[in-house]
């Protein structure tokens, strides 16, 4: 969901307006960034009862999640469901701020001090050379790409580098390249490495292309720039800060500018920030009143503009303008930002002040985290013992050639390889003993360095782009409903999806659809909604012109409400109905937008805005007869039952987290005053007149409890009339407040609260935001598969257990542990009460079940809810391994009323606890701090903007999706990079032990048989391919098994594909299959006259049929590609060799000729491959057959049951691991 952006929006004076004051419509200028500060507050109550009914409002601000207040339930839940509560609560304690430390010190920061010269950037209007003569802002050329052509190869290389593992491979090459250790060709040792580093180069070279080509069109575009007083057209990327710029309807705006004036007489103008923020829905921007009628083009602009320098708070503005020797203030309602379009405004001219990289688009433009693989993570591990293994094999060698030295040293003059002196009585290639064994120990590390596998990182790269494809390419995870394919941000962690322990989800917009629908209504006490039969839905039209004008989206309503609706003020209840319809048409900055249909004689009304809490509510009111036409800045016209009236909005007060609530101010058509307010119950009932009727208030409590419990978001609505004096008194206070340097945002929230006070209550309104599709059978597969569900939710306790149990999260069966506190020691004390509580509720179920004859006890499942308040007092203390210790005990944790910042705690508390990996999931910006700090992050492409899919590492349109994910991909993911990755050692370490087996057995001189290009080759053209291609496109099981049988996902939970046993088997059977290898031909040519070369070819032909054969073992799902990269790359060698010994340069020449001739050559072939792969085929067998894993009984029923036929078949699995502690 998205962040709070309390904007305030200064409405111009309506020209021509008599009788009444109109006054400036601002917003809460400087609560730009209350997106990660939300406030929540303890209620003092008298008994539990009266708390009880204390229900939270859905508040109506530009993407604002609601403030949560504090409840406590009784029987939450309620109903037929046979539910154990346990509740810990701290009753009437006095209001706490918390959800961040100090919530408002940001928001006023901006405001609590002048901008002085030396922290702001000064703007001459129309002058930028003046404006650029001390500072030279940066141009409005924008630069994406990460490289230039000169640029390229030594940052590219440095890069790449940082990879300790080609740093390693880098020093072997420098050491081949010395005389005395040349054992390779000098350029033959600098091919892998640089074939490797060529690759990835291209790679990256290619991705910056794009970049530089995107780069070009954005900054070649044209805009229409002010020069010798005419619009001329401009490049975008020659634009300087300071000059003047006309931006037409349609036209996306070319760098940050303060609007100047529009083409609507009041200033307005209408923009749509999708491309910001992916936000369709428009925002309104204003001119100041005092350059609203100035025209560039006839009259010289000047003045200075003072603002604060470039930061990425995209919500937020701070200046100063100077215009005809006036000081004007500026906020986020007057500056519109780069990428944002001009909709419904014929043009709008502004001043560019902050231009290409400087923009607030361009300091937010960053890519998601970079994150490390868990499976790389541990693969570090076996690449360290690995590293000590070729230094173990090296001083055996080194330890061996010195007892050979010492042993033959009377020898040494007349032994070819180390003669002392040649025939002319020089030294000749010897030195002394100990440089000797040096020099030893440093040749062995350049022929055993393949023990490190560099070809392992770009096949591992390879792979990941592959499954991306695959996941990118899946159509069970295409979102219809908003066109949206599954997107893969990071391609480094695709394999952690298969490991994954736990989820932390949002609620809004993630589980739900974030699509209001207006359900139920209170009006002055009357609940006319409840139990009464509703009928279709409707929809109300007026008659415009000649044509008939209908909302765009119907609503159901209740015939004894409509009626009423029409009786307007005939009767004391319809005059109620009368306001509390007009307060939801008129509280709210929805812009009502009038679209044609394919009848010529309809008209749609589209109510655009940036909530969908204030499209539902109005729509709703609509749907009643009070249809809002028309929205200006300093007026409003709304259809009430045929007759159109005009409202002038005198003043404007958004919601901002302080508050809770927003009013407005309105001059109504009978010369009245009226403050009309709603918001949230926790800040409307302290501000509702409770001498007026105490019946009216405890009626509408009970409703909004019953609503809350529901599920659905609630909403309070008041008003009072103002007299000429009260409203004097706000206008003049709210004109001091506007035009204030210092303290601006607090002194506007003190006016509005001054006016927003002894209100008469008129109703609340019930909002549904419904499930997504798939939902909880989602949750269900999941929680089967062993994964644990957290919910965290900015929701009222009330309203998140409703969505739990719709979700399936919470179910009859659970023990619910409830924990509300308002300080540190009743935090302590209701911990360690729920810890007892759940011990004793497990321990006396399992003795239940146990004396009932139940062979093994299930424990009782456990729900921990807990609030914001709480988590304020136990994160970031000591409390939070009491936490940690009841959390990790209960099936299901909802953590309602937190602020984002301690959604991240929560997945904090987990991460740095247990080795399990953890998933965070949401829509908005409130919910990027915790996808950031969860293992794997994903994003919701939904209706609150982009902000948490620009932070994730995968982003996809539905929740349900997530099962596919995981289950599915995840699985398939994990199995095939685990099992790649013990390949590529195991393949690696064959070549390695058979090169040692033959350093034995040669005087330790380190000469080789197997020809240096082969050895090149081995790594990147005789075994690469075949283990990326299986890598891609191997599935151990089919996508319906695995949605079928989600316990099967345990297999990455429990690590089954990559752990130490595994390895430490593989290296084994590397021992044998190098020894078989290596034995069988030396034997069996043992005094005969074959040469070193011959030996060599049948050796390294032998490992790599022997190692395709291994892979084609294992493969599991064969395709012709599969089959045409290993037999392909078996046959590639055979071309390979017999082309490097058609060669007569090189060494070996028409070596594999002579030998392939014989039928022992191709004997030992076939008795080294056989004998190599029969224990790994015995202990296969045994294995599978004696102690199979779940995956491999699942496919035995796959292969030979057919699954339809054993459909109800239960198949047993391996019992869900707890966490395990770090």
């Amino acid at each position: 969901m998205a962040s709070e952006r309390p904007l305030l929006i200064p409405s111009p004076r309506v020209p021509n307006t008599q009788d009444l004051f109109t006054v400036p419509v601002l917003l809460d200028l400087f609560k730009s960034n209350s997106g990660r500060r939300v406030s929540f507050s303890g209620m003092e109550t008298k008994n539990p009862a009266e708390n009880s009914s204390s229900v939270e409002g859905t508040l109506n601000s530009s993407s604002s999640r609601r403030s949560i207040l504090s409840t406590h339930s009784k029987a939450s839940g309620g109903g037929g469901n046979s539910i154990r509560e346990v509740t810990f609560a701290d009753l009437g304690s006095k209001p706490v701020r918390h959800g961040s430390r100090g919530a408002d010190s940001e928001g006023l920061s901006a405001s609590q001090k002048e901008i002085s010269d030396e922290d702001a950037r000064l703007i001459y209007i129309n002058d930028p050379v003046k404006t650029n003569e001390k500072f030279e802002f940066a141009g409005n050329s924008v630069r994406t790409s990460k490289y230039s052509f000169i640029t390229f190869f030594p940052k590219n290389i440095f890069e790449q580098f940082h990879r300790v593992a080609y740093i390693y491979f880098l020093v072997i090459a420098v050491l081949n390249q010395l005389p005395q250790l040349a054992v390779f060709g000098r350029g033959v040792s600098v091919l892998p490495l640089a074939f490797v580093l060529s690759v990835t180069a291209i790679k990256d070279a290619y991705e910056d292309y794009r970049r530089h080509r995107s780069d070009r069109i954005e900054n070649n575009r044209l805009a229409s720039v002010l020069v010798n007083n005419q619009f001329q057209p401009k490049k975008w990327k020659d634009i300087r800060v300071g000059e003047i710029i006309k931006i037409h309807a349609g036209e996306t705006l070319p760098c940050d500018m303060v609007l100047l004036s529009t083409s609507d007489p009041t200033g307005v103008a209408y923009v749509q920030t999708v491309n910001l923020d992916g936000e369709s829905n428009l925002k309104t921007r204003y001119a100041k009143q005092e350059t609203l009628f100035k025209m560039p083009e006839k009259e010289k602009v000047t003045g200075l503009i003072k603002c604060e320098k470039p930061n990425r708070n995209i919500y937020g503005f701070h200046a100063n303008m100077e215009v005809d020797g006036k000081r004007l203030s500026l906020g986020p309602s007057n500056i519109i930002l780069r990428g944002c379009e001009l909709k419904n405004t014929e043009w709008g001219i502004g001043v560019a002040v902050y231009a290409g990289r400087e923009t607030k688009a361009m300091l937010n433009n960053s890519g998601a985290p970079s994150k490390r693989s868990r499976l790389e993570t541990h693969m570090n591990i076996e690449i360290i013992i690995l590293s000590l293994f070729l230094i173990t094999l090296c001083t055996i060698v080194s330890a061996c050639a010195l007892a050979w030295l010492l042993r033959h040293k009377n020898e040494l003059n007349y032994l070819p390889y180390y003669r002392k002196k040649d025939s002319a009585g020089e030294d000749y290639n010897y030195y002394n003993v100990g440089l000797e064994i040096l020099f030893t120990f440093l040749m062995s590390v350049i022929v055993f360095q393949i023990m490190i596998p560099i070809s392992l990182y770009i096949s591992m790269e390879l792979v990941r782009v592959g499954q991306a494809y695959f996941m990118i390419r899946d159509t069970k995870m295409y979102d219809e409903a908003s066109n949206s394919r599954f997107q893969c941000r990071s391609l480094n962690i695709n394999e952690d999806l298969g490991q994954i322990k736990y989820v932390f989800s949002d609620k809004t917009g993630t589980l739900t659809e974030n699509k209001m629908e207006f359900q139920r209504v209170s009006i002055w006490g009357v609940d006319y909604s409840g139990a009464k039969s509703q009928i279709e839905p409707v929809g109300y039209s007026v008659q415009v012109e000649g044509k008939v004008i209908k909302p765009k989206m119907n609503v159901k309503t209740d015939p004894e409400l409509l009626q009423l609706s029409e009786r307007r003020n005939d009767t004391k209840e319809g005059r109620h109905v009368y306001d509390f319809f007009l307060a939801l048409a008129a509280c709210n900055t929805i812009v009502p937008l009038v679209t044609d249909t394919s009848d010529p004689t309809e008209k749609m009304i589209d109510y655009q805005g940036e909530s969908p809490d204030e499209q539902a509510l109005v729509y709703a009111a609509a749907a009643y007869g009070f249809m809002l036409i028309e929205r200006t800045s300093g007026y409003i016209v709304i259809d009430i039952q045929g007759e159109r009236q005009r409202f002038n909005v005198l003043g404007l007060h958004e919601f901002d987290s302080d508050r809770k609530r927003m009013s407005v101010i309105l001059g109504c058509p009978d010369k009245s005053v009226k403050v009309f307010v709603k918001g949230a119950d926790t800040s409307m009932f302290g501000v509702i007149d409770k001498s007026l009727n105490m019946n009216i208030l405890r009626a509408t409590e009970s409703h909004l409890h019953d609503y809350s419990s529901l599920g659905l978001r609630t909403l309070v609505v008041g008003m009072r009339q103002l007299s000429a004096s009260e409203f004097e008194r706000w206008h003049s206070s709210f004109e001091e407040a506007s035009t204030a340097v210092i303290g601006r945002a607090a002194l506007l929230r003190k006016v509005a609260s001054a006016v927003e006070n002894n209100l008469c209550i008129l109703g609340a309104s019930a909002i549904e935001d419904k499930l997504q599709q798939g939902v909880p059978e989602a949750i269900e597969s999941l929680r089967i598969a062993g994964v644990k569900v957290w919910v965290l939710t900015g929701d009222k306790q009330e309203t998140a257990i409703s969505i739990g149990y719709s979700s399936k999260l919470l179910t009859s069966k659970m023990t619910q542990i409830v924990i509300n506190n308002n300080s540190k020691e009743s935090c302590r004390k209701s911990l360690e009460d729920a810890i007892v509580m759940s011990k004793k509720l497990m321990t006396v179920n399992g003795v239940t079940d146990n004396t009932g004859g139940s062979s093994e006890a299930s424990p009782t499942p456990v729900a921990l809810i807990i609030d914001g308040t709480s988590l304020v007092y136990i994160l970031d203390s000591e409390l939070e391994e009491q936490l940690f210790q009841l959390a990790s005990k209960c099936s299901v944790v909802l953590c309602c009323r937190v602020a984002p910042l301690q959604k991240a705690g929560i997945v904090a508390l987990v991460k740095n606890r247990t080795a399990d990996m953890t998933l965070a999931i949401g829509d908005g910006a409130n919910d990027v701090s915790m996808i950031q700090m969860a293992d794997v992050g994903i994003g919701i492409s939904g209706q609150e903007g982009r902000q948490a899919v620009m932070a994730s590492d995968f982003a996809m349109g539905q929740f349900r999706f997530l099962v596919h994910l995981l289950l599915v991909h995840g699985h398939w993911n994990y199995q095939r990079m685990g099992y790649m990755i013990l390949y590529n050692f195991y393949r690696n370490a064959v070549m390695v032990f058979l090169l040692f087996w033959f350093v034995l057995c040669t005087a330790f001189t380190l000469t080789t048989a197997i020809s240096e290009w082969s050895s090149m080759l081995y790594s990147i053209i005789y075994t690469s391919l075949p283990t990326i291609v299986v890598g891609i496109l191997d599935k151990d099981l089919s996508r319906r098994t695995l949605l079928k049988y989600p316990q099967l996902y345990g297999a990455g939970q429990r690590h089954e594909c990559y752990n130490a046993k595994l390895f430490w088997l593989t290296m084994v059977d590397t021992l044998w299959q190098s020894a078989a290898i290596f034995f069988i031909p030396l034997l069996a040519y043992w005094g005969s006259s074959i040469d070193i070369s011959s030996l060599g070819d049948l050796w390294i032909l032998a490992v790599v049929i022997l190692v395709n054969l291994h892979l084609a073992i294992d493969v599991i799902r064969w395709t012709w590609t599969t089959h045409a990269v290993i037999w392909g790359s078996i046959i590639a060698t055979f071309i390979c060799v017999t082309v490097i010994d058609a060669l007569p340069s090189l060494i070996g020449y028409w070596a594999i000729f002579d030998v392939a001739k014989t039928a022992t050559f191709w004997l030992c072939l076939l008795a080294s491959v056989i004998v190599g792969l029969i224990p790994r085929f015995v202990v296969k067998y045994l294995y599978q057959y004696y102690s199979p894993c779940d995956v491999q009984i699942a496919r035995e029923a796959e292969k030979f049951g057919n699954l339809r036929e054993v459909g109800d078949v239960q198949i047993e699995m391996s019992a869900i691991l707890g966490p395990q502690r770090r």
